[in-house]
């Protein structure tokens, strides 16, 4: 059976922090003390008017940051790869090993297409053809247990328990950097990445242990060594 894997967005493909970033210091200067983690964060808000302030900005602020992207036509269309070329090497990969891949965010809607559409289009453009987008504001982990997903690849450490608490798919976390990962989450079962590449990687691994038990039983059975059914 296909593995069936899903890929959040933000902060796991595409580069979102830097171009907010990049919207903060244009509006209020200093770059280095834009929080980009807590405008992430806004991102999974519709209307963020109750997310938390940042030590940098103003919860005022931010919505400011916010406003002035929603009004940019296609915004979604506009970001860069986390990891260029991370891109095309999961649609390549995908299509070899005849993986099923669903892309999830809860992106807020912006001037223009569909946020929907306009991930979709962003994908294509970086080499992922014909791509499965689906936005959403509630549980992942509903979602990864509803469409027996094998796997979830996102980059915040709260969507990851969420996976593993509710649904039987292996989170993987991307943990940029040299930071251990907290013993609760390792209790949990999530596995931490550095990069985009590095969680393909792994579920590349994770696709061959699925099959490789299978085979064995299969030269088992050739051998008429195998073992008798409990």
């Amino acid at each position: 059976m296909s593995l069936r894997v899903a890929f959040d967005l933000d902060g796991t493909l595409a580069d979102m922090a830097s171009v907010l970033r990049d919207r903060a210091t244009a509006l209020f200067g200093q770059a280095d003390a834009v929080d980009p983690i807590s405008l992430d964060q806004a991102a999974d808000d519709p209307a963020p008017a109750g997310m938390p302030a940042s030590p940098s900005l103003t919860a005022a602020q931010q919505r400011q940051v916010w406003d002035e992207v929603r009004r940019i036509d296609d915004f979604w269309t506009s970001l860069p790869e986390l990891e260029p070329g991370a891109v095309s090497r999961l649609a390549a990969v995908a299509r070899a090993r005849r993986w099923e891949v669903l892309f999830i965010t809860t992106r807020p809607a912006s001037a223009g297409d569909t946020t929907q559409r306009q991930t979709q289009r962003w994908l294509e453009a970086h080499g992922f053809q014909l791509p499965s987008v689906y936005v959403l504001q509630r549980s992942r982990g509903r979602l990864a247990d509803v469409l027996q997903l094998d796997a979830v690849v996102d980059d915040r450490e709260e969507q990851c328990l969420d996976v593993a608490m509710d649904s039987k798919a292996r989170p993987v976390l991307i943990w940029p950097g040299d930071r251990p990962l907290p013993d609760h989450l390792s209790r949990m079962g999530i596995h931490a990445v550095p990069a985009p590449s590095a969680a393909i990687a792994y579920l590349e691994r994770l696709d061959d242990g699925r099959t490789g038990p299978s085979v064995a039983r299969t030269i088992r059975r050739w051998l008429g060594r195998d073992e008798p059914a409990s």
